[in-house]
């Protein structure tokens, strides 16, 4: 396969040294009049990119539901196929990092803040029968009868959960990341998103069509870090509230965006194998340590049992689940709120979540890459929604003042998600300092997630516009690094990143069409692959 054009198409001396000047220059562009126009007129830019939601959602659900299981099916095929022996890379070539770190920096990058903004607020959402936000809290438990606030309830409301955080968002990781790591290491293509079109539309990468496919990845990138930053700001905020009486208002929140930009920046202008590296697996450890802390001072026992009733339950319903539409308005409503939103979600960060995830690979086989990146850090998370979640259940349900009112609940209907966590932090424990250090853990733990998340966004970003180049120039990671907390925090000062998160989810749909084509590219060379 050709390897020389993409080198032709960056500038090799000047001040665009390293980079296509026409694509940084239209993705500067374009997120600039996309900040401009959103602070000139929120509610306007809220109202365009929520019809355009509502119009996905509403018209294609189908399709997102589709392409998402064209995602898991096709893992599942190649991991069991003879194809799954293939290395991603020379025949000869071991793994760049140990096992243990390429884990670390898998979890740390694709999960993100995620972890902890939902882990409380959204079982305790699916478990609540109030209807608070307009249309029904679980349809699925209602379906099934399960319409009191019990354990039976309880375990439908982990199981939904779990199928939002499980194999499915993951697959679209993997099919994005192995297709990057295949072209990218075995072929020798540049390691960006167009060069998976490569055995459909050969040298035309190079063109239009390649920018375009890029260009879109870059944009998912900013947005996505963009928002994040933002979400993360206010629970951190909410955090330091906690432990420190903080004001938990804009300006400490934009305080927090700043920091974590500039830390963020420094990681990625270290690379993959020092500041990313650490900072993941740091993140790990603590994240077991906080885990083990809410494993052992909740209700052990019960806890044991009730992860391993809702995974099962999980795995026995995967199939229907996977495939179910809604009918009725209220489930329809429901669905396009979750279900919909989260394979949005997903496939918008695909790109350079995926992206970050090849980069960390190389050397190591199609099955290998599979397991670890399908299965691994879905275990860990399925786990931890289980063990947090669980305990905020677990409070409502043994309320002294009957199910449903320790507190913890009546937050989540009131959409103040970011204070679920430490609502439940504070009512497991009657000891003011094991209280405060459990915040002060949790809070901590958010500020690494953001950097790990922000500098392997940062680093993808940076690597789309500079051709594939995997250690692209410094002063670009900084730019990009530092001008997404920008960005973060303007739409913040001017409450729009609702609409941030919108246009991110409405972004979805190209990324999507897009992936499908990554898919059949995939196959189509894997089976032309002569060591297949």
């Amino acid at each position: 396969m050709s390897s020389g054009r993409h080198r032709r198409a960056t500038a090799r001396a000047g001040l665009w040294k390293g980079l296509n000047p026409a694509m940084a220059l239209a993705a500067k562009g374009v997120v600039l009049i996309f900040v401009l126009a959103t602070v000139r007129d929120v509610d306007a830019a809220g109202a365009v990119f929520g019809r355009i939601r509502d119009w996905i959602e509403g018209t294609l659900d189908w399709f997102y539901i589709l392409t998402v299981c064209a995602a898991v099916l096709t893992c599942l095929f190649l991991v069991c196929s003879r194809f799954g022996r293939i290395r991603l890379g020379d025949d000869a070539s071991e793994p760049e990092f140990r096992t243990s770190s390429w884990i670390a920096m898998l979890f740390s990058a694709g999960v993100g803040i995620g972890l902890l903004f939902f882990s409380i607020a959204e079982p305790l959402f699916y478990f609540d029968n109030s209807q608070a936000a307009g249309y029904p809290n679980n349809p699925v438990a209602d379906l099934a009868g399960a319409v009191l606030l019990d354990e039976q309830r309880a375990a439908h409301a982990m199981r939904i959960t779990y199928f939002h955080w499980g194999i499915h968002g993951w697959s679209v990781y993997v099919v994005v990341g192995l297709c990057l790591a295949y072209f990218g290491f075995r072929r020798k293509l540049p390691l960006t998103l167009r060069s998976a079109l490569y055995p459909l539309i050969g040298d035309r990468i190079y063109g239009p069509i390649g920018d375009l496919v890029d260009l879109l990845a870059v944009f998912g990138g900013v947005f996505g870090i963009a928002t994040s930053l933002g979400l993360g700001a206010s629970q951190m905020a909410t955090g330091l509230n906690v432990l420190l009486g903080a004001d938990p208002g804009v300006v400490t929140q934009v305080a927090l965006i700043a920091a974590i930009s500039l830390a963020a920046t420094l990681s990625a202008v270290s690379g993959v194998r020092r500041g990313i590296r650490i900072l993941s697996e740091w993140n790990i450890v603590l994240s077991v340590v906080l885990l083990g802390i809410f494993l052992f001072l909740g209700p052990f026992e019960w806890l044991a049992g009730f992860v391993a009733t809702s995974l099962g339950s999980y795995l026995r319903h995967l199939a229907p689940m996977s495939f179910w539409i809604a009918d009725g308005p209220g489930e329809a409503a429901w669905q396009n709120a979750w279900t919909i939103f989260y394979w949005g979600w997903w496939i918008s960060w695909a790109p350079f979540v995926g992206t970050f995830i090849a980069r960390i690979s190389r050397g190591r086989t199609v099955r290998e890459f599979i397991l670890g990146v399908m299965f691994v850090p879905t275990g860990l998370v399925l786990l931890w929604f289980g063990v947090f979640g669980g305990n905020a259940i677990h409070l409502e349900l043994n309320a002294a003042g009957g199910v449903g009112t320790a507190g913890i609940m009546e937050l989540v209907r009131a959409a103040n998600y970011e204070a679920a966590l430490y609502a439940t932090i504070g009512r497991m424990s009657d000891l003011g300092w094991l209280t405060w250090a459990m915040s002060a853990m949790a809070t901590l733990l958010l500020a690494t997630w953001f950097v790990t998340s922000s500098d392997s966004g940062t680093l993808v970003i940076t690597t789309f516009l500079s051709m594939g180049d995997a250690h692209p120039p410094r002063r670009f990671r900084i730019v990009w690094g530092l001008g997404v907390g920008l960005v973060a925090a303007v739409l913040l000062l001017a409450d729009g990143l609702q609409a941030l998160q919108t246009a991110a989810i409405a972004a979805a749909l190209p990324v999507s069409v897009v992936l499908l084509f990554m898919i059949a590219g995939l196959l189509k060379s894997l089976a032309q692959d002569g060591s297949g």
